[in-house]
């Protein structure tokens, strides 16, 4: 039986027109590309799951890092090990498209699917799962308060000029964080979990961080420290590749991590908030493949 890719499109792109172009010319060299489109929450993890019961094995999310997301969490839900995702950027930030050096244009990108797809892993939290980054704390609040048209105006340093704006509002949480060889408690203002590097529209919070080594990257910004430099270094890239500057961030890689806060939390799953006092986090080793390109920074 031959392949059948199921490409799930984001409801605001359906009139892209150079993605119908290149899906039409992908169809023409033979390849069977099913295409569906998203209305309203929850259609991503059904048309999955629709797509599973056709007997698909191979996904295409078309959109940002959302609807990545949500994808994936139905198709780690799935418990299937055989299953694989080709992404096509076309959301506001693209994070985890633009950290792999998947390319913009979509001609590009679905010829991605020629290569063979990469065994990747995915991360568990309490009962969802994620593929590039959980972000909580301040800076977390700070990333979706900022504006796009500060975003287009300033790129990441809208964040930094946001970061500064909301300096009284700033308020430390606390947490236990206890993984591995790794335990750390205390104050902090930003916390990010990477299976990925970055989130926020390229704030690069794990910068080394590699989606196949089976390994999540932790960086716990903690609160005793110079709140002007906290707020520079997570917020400014420069500011985190300086070498005469030491980074301020804790940093840990784990295998699993459990996070306890005495009140309740948020953590950002690429978009999707979760809201608890126990986080139990978990790395799925090559729970699934991605169709990346040859050298992908993010493949180790």
């Amino acid at each position: 039986m031959s392949k059948c890719y199921w490409l799930i499109l984001h409801g605001k792109q359906a009139s892209h027109e150079a993605l119908r172009q290149a899906i039409m010319a992908r169809r023409d060299s033979g390849l069977d590309i099913q295409v569906r489109v998203t209305w309203e929450a929850g259609d991503a993890e059904r048309l999955v799951r629709e797509g599973l019961a056709a007997g698909a094995r191979d996904f295409i999310a078309a959109g940002g890092d959302g609807s990545v997301r949500d994808i994936v969490n139905a198709m780690m839900a799935s418990d299937r090990d055989d299953l694989s995702l080709a992404i096509l950027p076309l959301g506001t930030a693209n994070d985890l498209a633009t950290a792999a050096g998947i390319p913009d244009d979509m001609d590009a990108a679905l010829a991605l699917l020629d290569n063979a797809p990469a065994p990747c892993d995915a991360i568990s939290i309490n009962d969802q799962y994620f593929l590039n980054m959980a972000t909580g704390g301040f800076g977390t609040e700070v990333t979706t308060q900022t504006s796009e048209e500060l975003k287009k105006l300033l790129g990441g340093a809208a964040y930094f000029l946001t970061g500064l704006s909301k300096f009284t509002e700033i308020q430390a949480a606390q947490g236990h964080f206890k993984g591995d060889d790794f335990d750390w408690q205390g104050e902090f203002l930003a916390v990010g979990l990477g299976n990925g590097r970055q989130a926020g529209g390229g704030q690069q919070l794990c910068p080394d961080a590699l989606i196949n080594d089976g390994l999540l990257d932790v960086a716990i910004l903690p609160a005793d420290m110079d709140l002007l430099a906290g707020v520079r270094e997570l917020f400014d890239s420069e500011a985190r590749q300086d070498p005469d500057q030491p980074g301020l961030f804790i940093r840990s890689r784990v295998r699993e991590l459990l996070v306890e806060t005495p009140s309740p939390m948020h953590f950002n799953l690429d978009g999707e908030p979760i809201e608890d006092t126990r986080f139990a986090i978990k790395v799925i080793h090559e729970g699934l493949s991605l169709y990346l390109p040859e050298g992908s920074p993010l493949l180790g």
